[in-house]
């Protein structure tokens, strides 16, 4: 038979270097190209400024006293302070703890603990969100000794002093800090959200990002000329690895458009930076077609670009090409997990595949196919559970040998729980999930977590997370609730309970009260039933039939 399985080009080879020793490479490479550019904030940085003032920052966190392996959190909205941080805690061999800016007292205490934070470089605040308020709330019952908070006009504060405490600390002393570390140390801590309710702390190296995000450049076809419009947030993959690592590998720009997400900002930033590439979820793509001044801005300078994050409507895919001069744009499928990209397509695929496909395997990875139950290869076009393995799969989770057990078997295949589709030239389809995710405008959250937060709730005694399908967002959490008393309980009310304590992408749109849920003569809740009777009750008939590859 024709199995399932797909093995990527070896050339070029992997990148054996650590990504301080990469960065110097490329900067002493393009020392007067335009390495970074934070529209928000009027900065601008060659790559010899760039490399200078990571090497600044790296010594002044040294001279703090962090160690190699240390733990340094960074929760803070999109600018150039973060990207800084991610390449200067790199040099020194301390491990970059990702955190959310949308989380919460519970979520923030809960990451800061499980990975033993000792240092958080935090943002003031963003939006609605007050950072200092919600550290402040947690700071006795967690293990971070000390908060560097980000300067503004008005603070200058604790980033500047940690600029000036570098002086203390030679560029010898980083060399040869940053000469002792190897391509397979942890570098990266991300938190996925957990199936038990507590997220995972998914730990990655110099070696699994470094060539994921050259790699992806490699398909994006990234030459210094190209510059890079990364509107998605740096807490994620995509935007650290596929945006920074892709370009400082191959000596393209960094173009921040805004602190957060906004439609106007990015096609500004488009136009001003002349960007040749773009990122974003469908959702962003969706909310930059639909702008009312969309026809006046000149996208000219475009010619790639990466969708990802969550199944891509087919028509909105032709949309982007068509109408964002966006010839080349690729999709990209991975987990964090994975680095996190497995499958890419590239710029000389058919369309019909660009569109409908999450592309073929990558360079260097290998994936399969297989039966859920009997784990034998299936044959293409048969669906089954994706796995991948390769430089790409984690080195487990964070101090969770059990749960990276239940994920990485003894093979070293990273078990998905993605159902796929390979096709007879070996494009991938995503056609459905194992295990219980919802994707919600690219934020993967399990319902799970959210149910044992739910149950926390003084007056409910049974609940279970759904995702229905949303035009907007690709799904939304529906929550069903069976209250302990028959009270006045309303679903505003349990949404106010949610505000301020989880993510507010986490808080159900949907809140039903019932008896009973749908069950097996067994007991267990069927889900699936009530996706069907929800969205026959909520009229969601239409959302449910949007294609997406």
């Amino acid at each position: 038979m024709n199995a399932s399985h797909a093995v990527g080009d070896t050339t070029p080879a992997l990148l054996a270097d650590t990504i301080y020793d990469n960065l110097t490479a490329t900067a002493h490479r393009h020392p007067d190209a335009e390495a970074l550019v934070s529209c928000h904030q009027g900065l601008r940085y060659s790559y010899a400024e760039f490399l200078s003032a990571t090497g600044e920052v790296a010594r002044g966190l040294m001279a703090l006293g962090v160690q190699q392996g240390d733990r340094v959190g960074i929760w803070s909205p999109n600018r150039a302070e973060w990207v800084l941080v991610q390449y200067a805690t790199a040099a020194i061999g301390a491990i970059l703890v990702n955190i959310n800016p949308a989380y919460r007292t519970s979520e923030l205490e809960y990451a800061l603990c499980q990975s033993g934070v000792s240092l958080l470089i935090s943002a003031r605040s963003h939006a609605t969100s007050d950072y200092e308020a919600l550290y402040a709330e947690v700071a006795e019952r967690v293990p971070t000794r000390r908060v560097i908070w980000l300067g503004d006009t008005e603070r200058a504060g604790d980033w500047f002093e940690l600029l000036e405490r570098a002086a203390a600390v030679g560029a010898d002393s980083l060399r040869q800090r940053a000469a002792g570390l190897d391509p397979n140390d942890p570098i990266n801590i991300q938190y996925t959200s957990g199936t038990t309710g507590y997220p995972k702390g998914a730990t990655l190296t110099h070696r699994n990002i470094l060539n994921n995000g050259f790699f992806v450049g490699e398909r994006c076809r990234y030459t210094p000329g190209d510059r890079v419009c990364i509107p998605v947030p740096f807490y994620h993959c995509f935007g650290m690895v596929l945006g920074n690592l892709a370009c400082t590998t191959h000596g393209a720009c960094m173009v921040i458009p805004s602190a957060g997400f906004g439609p106007t900002a990015v096609l500004e930033a488009c136009e001003a930076e002349r960007c040749t590439s773009l990122y974003g979820v469908p959702t962003m793509f969706i909310a930059l077609l639909s702008h009312e001044d969309f026809a006046a801005y000149d996208l000219s300078s475009l010619r790639t670009g990466i969708m990802a994050g969550s199944p891509c409507p087919v028509e909105v895919m032709k949309r982007v090409v068509a109408d964002m001069h966006m010839d080349e744009v690729t999709i990209c499928y991975g987990m964090t997990e994975t680095s996190p990209v497995s499958t890419q397509s590239t710029h000389d695929d058919p369309i019909e595949s660009r569109v409908t496909t999450v592309g073929r395997v990558h360079p260097h990875v290998e994936i399969q196919v297989v039966d859920p139950d009997s784990g034998e290869c299936v044959p293409r076009g048969e669906p089954g559970e994706l796995l991948t393995r390769g430089y790409s799969v984690m080195q487990g989770y964070w101090n969770d040998p059990e749960r990276t057990a239940e994920v990485i078997d003894a093979d070293g295949w990273m078990h998905t729980g993605d159902l796929a589709i390979m096709d007879a030239d070996g494009y991938l389809r995503i056609v459905g999930r194992i295990k219980d995710l919802v994707i919600r405008g690219g934020e993967n959250i399990y319902p799970r977590e959210v149910e044992e937060f739910l149950f926390t709730h003084p007056n409910i005694a049974d609940v279970s997370v759904i995702g229905v399908p949303d035009e907007r967002y690709g799904e939304e959490l529906m929550a069903w609730v069976r209250l302990r008393h028959a009270t006045a309980t309303t679903a505003e009310d349990i949404r106010e309970f949610c505000r301020g304590r989880i993510a507010h992408y986490k808080i159900p749109r949907y809140v039903k009260f019932a008896q009973d849920f749908p069950t097996t003569v067994t007991g267990k809740i069927q889900k699936f039933r009530m996706r069907e009777m929800a969205i026959e009750e909520l009229a969601l008939h239409e959302p449910a039939t949007i294609e997406h590859a």
